[in-house]
């Protein structure tokens, strides 16, 4: 399943990578956690944004308020984000393997990724649309907005900056899990940092390792950063999108 040198054969624990295969060991443990993070985020961003408005708009206050359904609802988002994201792993490999079919590898990563990614993004896109003025919706129901295009057309909009930063921090948490769940044999730089650096104590694979996280998440906090920046100035008091 991994393209590393485990995958070869059994290694003898004092088996240590030459400096020149070290690239050759990273990249596709850096390909794999790429695959992990870019499939969870995308099932972050499409289940996390609604999840997060719906949760905004039922609390008191919002455009279809309803106690029933935001209580419940805002308390199992807590225990998604609450959860350690090792104890929350293992506690839902049963779950996991039902979907998937397997416990170890990508899919079964993916899994516990994705529902600890949800609840945080979810939690973001809350506060984030919390944040905004009230006369957004006020002006939003004057102008004729039914609840949708209120939500999609003013608050989603408006908040974006705001979303989009969360989203960095969200990604960048996501790299970190992925990490950890190198230790189900999920791949990725966290299952060579594990299986090469640690138990073999391999200080330059460990280093590499090191060195290709923090490039990564500098990287993408650049590049949310630029991002925000870039969509502040064009942030409005209100989408006249409103038909």
């Amino acid at each position: 399943m991994f393209p590393y040198p485990a995958a070869v054969g059994p290694l003898p624990m004092s088996y240590t990578v030459p400096v020149d295969q070290i690239p050759g060991l990273l990249i596709p443990a850096f390909r794999d956690t790429v695959i992990m993070v870019g499939v969870v985020m995308a099932i972050v961003l499409v289940i996390g944004v609604p999840l997060g408005a719906l949760v905004h708009n039922v609390a008191p206050g919002g455009l279809i308020e309803n106690s029933v359904v935001h209580q419940p609802l805002s308390w199992v988002i807590s225990i998604g984000r609450s959860l350690p994201f090792l104890v929350l792993m293992t506690s839902i490999i049963p779950f996991t393997r039902l979907l998937t079919g397997t416990n170890i590898g990508i899919p079964a990563a993916v899994v516990p990724m994705s529902i600890a990614g949800i609840a945080f993004f979810a939690r973001i896109v809350e506060n984030s649309l919390r944040a905004l003025p009230a006369e957004v919706d006020t002006v939003a129901r004057a102008s004729g907005g039914s609840t949708t295009q209120i939500i999609w057309g003013a608050q989603i909009p408006e908040a974006l900056p705001n979303i989009v930063g969360g989203l960095t921090i969200n990604t960048i948490a996501m790299i970190e899990y992925s990490t950890i769940a190198g230790t189900i044999g999920a791949g990725g730089l966290g299952y060579v940092a594990v299986t090469y650096g640690y138990e073999r104590f391999d200080h330059g694979v460990m280093i590499g390792t090191i060195i290709t996280l923090v490039v990564t998440v500098t990287a993408i906090q650049l590049a949310g950063d630029a991002l925000v920046r870039h969509l502040t100035p064009g942030q409005t008091v209100l989408r006249k999108e409103f038909a």
